[in-house]
């Protein structure tokens, strides 16, 4: 896939203000600091279409991109820990859920794993959360240029391990650097697998 044109449609807190009609949506989620801003420019080739910070809990809204007038990309708000209240986490938090459960049109969820750390509580609650409530997603661990790739690879097959103690199958994953744009066409060749199937379905209709 190329990406022809990607630029920002408009930022919420609530589902029902996202952008109407049924284009196909993407959204991007992970543990705050997991590099998902970065992430979202490398994938697109914009070097500023998202907001990177070294400060934690900068995304606090939910933020669509339109790409080539095709599908939408999502950028959501961290979850677990972040520099700011009990409370504004709580809202996020309900804001994050009402968005899953209720946009129709989202096609993927894409859930950032930092690959350089072990399993952690809040990624594995955060995803078992997500497959209780049904909703499509993957698994893009990030950050793979911080370390040697036989060091990654390991640490993903403990991670997917410890999945399996809780899952039959598992998603789709991927691996990813934003500084060496590892991952990047993997990712969107499976973007463009998806659309071609909703294309095809809503043909079908």
């Amino acid at each position: 896939m190329v990406i022809r044109d990607a630029r920002f449609v408009m930022s919420n807190t609530r589902v029902d203000l996202c952008p109407s009609g049924t284009l196909p949506e993407y959204a991007f989620i992970g543990r705050s600091n997991v590099g998902k801003s970065s992430l979202i420019n490398m994938l697109t080739g914009r070097n500023a279409l998202a907001k990177t910070s070294s400060l934690p809990g900068k995304t606090q809204l939910i933020n669509h991109f339109l790409i080539n007038d095709e599908w939408y990309l999502v950028d959501l708000p961290g979850y677990g820990y972040a520099r700011v209240s009990k409370e504004s986490r709580e809202k996020w938090g309900k804001m994050i859920r009402a968005y899953l459960s209720k946009r129709e049109n989202l096609s993927c969820l894409f859930v950032l794993i930092d690959s350089r750390l072990p399993p952690q509580a809040v990624d594995l609650e955060f995803i078992n959360m997500v497959g209780e409530m049904g909703v499509p997603f993957a698994l893009v661990f990030t950050k793979a240029d911080k370390q040697s790739g036989s060091r990654t690879r390991q640490n993903v097959e403990v991670f997917l391990e410890k999945m399996r103690e809780s899952w039959e199958e598992l998603p789709a994953w991927f691996i990813s650097s934003a500084v060496a744009k590892e991952g990047r066409d993997a990712l969107l060749g499976f973007i463009d697998d998806v659309n071609r199937q909703v294309r095809e379905a809503a043909g079908n209709a």
